[in-house]
């Protein structure tokens, strides 16, 4: 079985689907809320460094990716969150540090504010999780409708370098995916319109944000236009005790691809630090 194509666990009769790598501490990889995202879409690039460092979790979030999309299931931020915490205490691990891009942000903050005996740092990168206007750029993810053109459109939306990232190979793969049996159906029902209301629902209040204790790094794109940094990052380190905000200039909303060893080094070197800080 290659790192690709993953591999099964049942978490709470949920079939959910993940990539597993390397030893040492736990490392929870959330990925984001695209059409046809994936975690091997997102984090492809990162896991095979991150799994020289740390023993990697990467799971599709039920409803993505190779996960089961059980019938009847109400796609919330309740839903979501309760699978990470259920996956967690089901593949054994007493406490994880966790890595949330975009809507996997919003995920790993709940899930500290609810359990934080399961988390040891969090690492948000263009994250969602406070009051905030949705933007035209999260609009139109969210709303997306399958296309060849329309993914084009989204990709140049994701990125800086518009020219370089909408390229054909990159922009048919993620079509493609989008496409596969089951993918767009539940993918439409979980951000109808009108969508503010599903960020709102995401959001925890300035005051749940303040109460988070544990070391919390944010990275994000200053030219991200689908989760714009004033609104969200710049807002949420000034209200959580222990955050530290990095902020890459040239760079959209894909950190992790557009920016992969400048961001890689800034995990890593901040899971080392606060490690080390722990043992002092």
């Amino acid at each position: 079985m290659t790192l690709e194509n993953g591999k099964y666990i049942d978490v709470k009769g949920i079939r959910t689907h993940y990539h597993e790598a390397g030893q040492g501490e736990a490392l929870l990889l959330i990925h984001g809320s695209g059409p046809g995202v994936s975690a091997w879409a997102n984090w492809r690039l990162a896991l095979p460094t991150l799994s020289e460092h740390f023993h990697v979790y990467a799971p599709d979030v039920v409803g993505f990716g190779y996960t089961d999309r059980p019938a009847g299931i109400k796609y919330s931020i309740d839903a979501w969150v309760n699978h990470m915490i259920d996956f967690i205490e089901t593949i054994g691990e007493k406490k994880v540090s966790i890595v949330g891009n975009s809507f996997g942000g919003a995920i790993a903050l709940n899930l500290v504010h609810r359990r934080p005996d399961l988390v040891n740092k969090v690492i948000l990168m263009g994250s969602v999780g406070n009051k905030s206007t949705i933007s035209k750029g999260l609009d139109a993810v969210w709303g997306y409708e399958p296309s060849f053109e329309n993914m084009k459109e989204l990709i140049k939306i994701f990125a800086y370098d518009q020219t370089s990232a909408a390229n054909d190979d990159l922009v048919e793969m993620r079509y493609q995916s989008s496409i596969q049996e089951g993918f767009h159906e539940a993918f439409s029902s979980m951000f109808p319109a009108p969508r503010q209301r599903h960020l709102d629902a995401m959001a925890l209040t300035d005051e749940e944000l303040a109460s988070i204790k544990h070391p919390v790094l944010l990275i994000h794109g200053r030219e991200d236009q689908v989760i714009p940094l004033e609104e969200t990052s710049w807002k949420i380190a000034q209200l959580i005790p222990d955050a530290e905000l990095h902020v890459f200039p040239h760079c959209g909303h894909w950190v992790q691809i557009e920016k992969t060893q400048e961001f890689l080094a800034q995990v890593i070197g901040f899971l080392n630090q606060a490690k080390t800080a722990e043992t002092v």
